[in-house]
This record gives structure tokens, sequence and C-alpha cells, in this order.
């Protein structure tokens, strides 16, 4: 299998698609490209494959062309079984499939005031009503999954899964601008940052040389 991702230090949906690969514990080849450079578009150009809308990540195994971080991660999971993704528990697997649809068609407000960045870090930033609305929905969320479900270790449904795979950017963002959140939340957040394999996708970031400028600097901040 070959993943195709994006910028490590700012594509979200690149460290979903490829953290839902590691989870499924299939080999797979990575090939990063420069969303915001020429490369992507000639890499396109040349691939002689099919990639819908030119976006990433894209997932090619043999004849199958897989371009959206959601379908990735249930393609890996019929490969693997469902039960390496999602909670046993019928109740809490419910759960988990509406937060990681939520994540995946919603907060909107927050994905345009709040970017990821994985380097940067903002001081007294400060967001709009609707960018608040996307956090507290976000922070309930994370506080009823933890308080139902998340007994068996420190992940939203005690063992990393999927809706630890689709928040995982979430983490990121509101650590970059500062987003104040409650100790329950400081606690989630530390478990997915210090987890091996985001440690992994923060040190490519650091290391990598692509900078998107408009993603460098935030109009809110002071």
């Amino acid at each position: 299998m070959k993943l195709i991702i994006g910028n490590k230090n700012y594509s979200s949906w690149s460290l979903r698609g490829w953290l839902a690969v590691k989870q499924s514990g299939l080999h797979f080849d990575e090939i990063l490209v420069n969303i915001g450079g020429e490369e992507w578009a000639t890499a396109k150009k040349e691939s002689g494959e099919i990639m819908p809308a030119g976006k990433v990540p894209i997932l090619w195994d043999g004849e199958t062309v897989i371009w959206d971080s959601l379908a990735i991660m249930e393609y890996c999971g019929d490969k693997v079984g469902r039960d390496r993704f999602w909670p046993k528990d019928e109740t809490a697997r419910g759960m988990a499939r509406s937060m990681v649809a939520e994540m995946h068609s919603s907060y909107m407000s927050l994905r345009r005031e709040c970017p990821m960045n994985m380097r940067k870090r903002f001081d007294g930033v400060n967001i709009s009503e609707d960018t608040k609305g996307d956090i507290v929905r976000i922070l309930t969320l994370w506080a009823e999954a933890r308080a139902r479900f998340g007994q068996g270790g420190p992940y939203l449904f005690g063992t990393f899964g999927a809706a630890d795979i689709f928040y995982a950017p979430i983490v990121s963002r509101f650590l970059t601008y500062g987003i104040g959140v409650p100790g329950f939340a400081e606690a989630y957040m530390q478990a997915i940052w210090e987890h091996e394999w985001m440690q992994q996708w923060l040190t490519s970031a650091e290391d990598e040389q692509w900078v998107l400028e408009q993603y460098e600097t935030n109009a809110s901040a002071k």
C-alpha cells in the first residue's frame, strides 16, 4: 500500500489518514508531498493514477484507490477487523461513530480560525463566538465519552481508536492556539500528544522545510 500525505505541519486530514493506517498495523509506503508547491500539481499530472479532487490523503492498495480519511479508516477496518478501530460495546461504538462523523463534517469555524500548525504557538488569541461554540461542543463530547466509556485507558473510549484518530488534530489546534480546557481534557490531550505515533509525526513536522505563510500568522493573536 502507498499513502500520499501532505505537509505534516499543516495537513490535519493527512494526519488522520496516516494514524488510521498506522492503527491497522498494515505495511505501507509513505509519499509526502508539499500541497502548497508546484510538486503536488506535477505529482498529480505524472502519476497516471486516479486522484479524485486532488486532495490528500490518498491510499493506493493495488488497483484500489481511497481518497478520504474516513474512507481510508473504514477500508483498513475491513481488512484487519473493525474492533481495532471501534469499541466492542454497541452503545460505545454508536457514540464513537457519531463523534467521528461529526468531526468529519462539522466545526467549520474552528477549522477556519485555527488551522493546524504543529510547530507554532500563538499567545492571546481572540476567537469568535462560533469558534467558542465549536470548542464547547468538542469538550462536551470528550467529557461524555471519557465519563461513560473511558475507564479502560487514557483515551476517549479507553483504548486508542477511531475517535482519537479523528480528534488528534483538534488536540494540536488547542495547543497551538492556547485554548484553555478543564483538567480531564488536559489529561486526554497529554495522552494523545505523547502517543508514539503523534511524536513520530511531530518530529517530521518540525524537520519539514516547507512553510505555508498563510498559516504562520493569526490575525486574532496579540
